[in-house]
């Protein structure tokens, strides 16, 4: 029997690691693999790490470390040909496994993940948030990169890449798949059925925090990866829309509030083609407007994010949900 072995990062997840390790056992039961299930606590202050150690996970504790450096140590203390990355937030189908270890048996990729969703309990803007990144179409599709909500993979492909890069706060998912994806190996997503985020945002202050500190990364990004369009676009886009506020700001105290009020408009056009370009597949004209104005926040989040990071400032994470 083939071991997979679960690497999951956490930090005062005591609401959710006993539902996310319970998933993850049956899952594995089902896919008839043998499980090794292990938590790497990050210096929790709540019952998170006994309630692991309750339903069965080997708990590493390493404090004030980054979160790639979590994932890395989880690794090395690991044994399994398969490794699997779990947010510990995270709920997964009991099919997860069975259904992508089907896709390497058909020879249908290397490096494996199902789509992630929220619970109907999540408030309006965490539910279109996290829509957003729901795909349409094919049941089984390529991407370039994947988040780490949930992750899976033979043991070879994360040594041949080396890892997570343990200097990123943030972003070190994006930068490991598309290294992985850059040594050629092939990222597909299966659509359905869903992971569930259990960790939602529960409050705009959290929504808000967790966006600032996830746009962190962008310039440590392109140190790593070098200029690139793809990595490029989105700050740029953010830079530019403090720029045309301030112009926007500027013409209103000169007395031209008609100029102001088309700049405004202006700085609004990304946002809408973000929402329009996510939206367009559910064809859902509320979804489109909500993903308007949650985008137009995250471009100035993002924006403000990049300028401290160019000062080797970092906003810190807020408390999960």
């Amino acid at each position: 029997m083939s071991q997979v072995s679960i690497v999951i990062p956490m930090f005062n997840e005591a609401r959710h690691i006993g539902r996310t390790l319970d998933a993850a056992r049956r899952a594995a039961s089902a896919a008839g693999l043998a499980c090794e299930l292990i938590v790497v606590d990050n210096g929790s202050s709540d019952a998170g790490p006994a309630i692991a150690r309750g339903h069965g996970a080997e708990v590493l504790v390493l404090p004030g470390v980054a979160i790639g450096a979590l994932r890395n140590a989880g690794v090395a203390a690991s044994h399994g040909d398969w490794l699997a990355f779990l947010d510990a937030d995270i709920e997964v189908p009991e099919h997860w496994l069975d259904l992508l270890l089907d896709l390497q048996r058909r020879g249908d990729g290397d490096v494996f993940a199902l789509d992630c969703d929220t619970p109907r309990q999540a408030p309006w803007f965490a539910q279109a948030w996290q829509r957003r990144t729901l795909r349409c179409g094919q049941t089984v599709q390529d991407s370039a990169w994947l988040p780490t909500p949930n992750l899976l993979m033979r043991r070879s492909w994360f040594a041949q890449v080396g890892g997570f890069d343990e200097r990123l706060r943030t972003g070190e998912d994006k930068d490991f798949t598309l290294r992985l994806h850059a040594a050629g190996a092939r990222l597909r997503v299966l659509r359905a059925p869903a992971v569930l985020h259990w960790g939602f945002e529960a409050s705009w202050r959290e929504w808000l925090g967790k966006e600032m500190w996830r746009q962190g990364s962008h310039l440590q990004l392109l140190r790593s990866h070098g200029l690139s369009l793809r990595l490029l676009r989105f700050p740029l886009l953010s830079v530019g829309a403090w720029v045309l506020d301030a112009m926007a700001l500027s013409a209103l105290l000169d007395g031209f509030p008609h100029v102001a009020l088309g700049l405004l408009l202006l700085s609004a056009l990304p946002a809408l083609f973000l929402s329009l370009r996510q939206s367009r597949r559910h064809r859902d004209l509320l979804l489109t407007v909500q993903l308007w104005g949650l985008h137009w926040l995250r471009l100035h989040l993002a924006g403000a994010a990049f300028i401290l990071s160019l000062f080797n400032r970092t906003a810190r994470r807020p408390a999960r949900g």
